[in-house]
């Protein structure tokens, strides 16, 4: 068994931002979905397929203080920041329409929520896994190698 160094203050505070952010991010698709009444749509849960492991995984990570949460962490933020682009582009009418793979069920371009004009759920989707994967650089900087 091999002896797991703590995690220096700032990569732990680093880690906890990540942890809440995705917290937040899961509560609020559970939210949007469960109390609200819409529809995910396919690209919607690859988003959540993403989402959802980071809530363990870093809890267990910050918990343990496993700074190799970091590393199994930042594959997933990486790809779920991959979709949430490609979802913002279909929305936001950067990328035809005839390219989203939405065949059944909600569609994946179709405007749910709008806040301030501009705000829409794909958005603060694309934002939490941003926020996530540049926290997840940072805190990697900061660990010894």
């Amino acid at each position: 068994m091999h002896n797991n160094p703590t995690i220096p203050q700032r990569q732990w505070t680093l880690l906890l931002l990540c942890w809440l952010t995705a917290l937040i991010s899961t509560l609020g698709s559970l939210f949007f979905s469960e109390i609200m009444g819409f529809e995910p749509c396919v690209l919607c849960w690859y988003q959540r397929i993403a989402m959802y492991p980071l809530v363990l995984i870093l809890a267990i990570g910050l918990y343990t203080q496993d700074q190799h949460s970091v590393k199994y962490a930042l594959p997933i933020a990486c790809a779920g920041w991959l979709v949430a682009l490609y979802h913002w582009l279909l929305y936001a009418g950067f990328i035809p329409k005839g390219m989203q793979p939405c065949g059944k069920g909600a569609p994946c371009a179709e405007v749910q929520l709008e806040l301030a004009g501009f705000v829409t759920i794909p958005l603060l989707s694309l934002l939490a896994f941003s926020f996530i994967v540049l926290l997840l650089i940072a805190a990697k900087k900061g660990f010894p190698k």
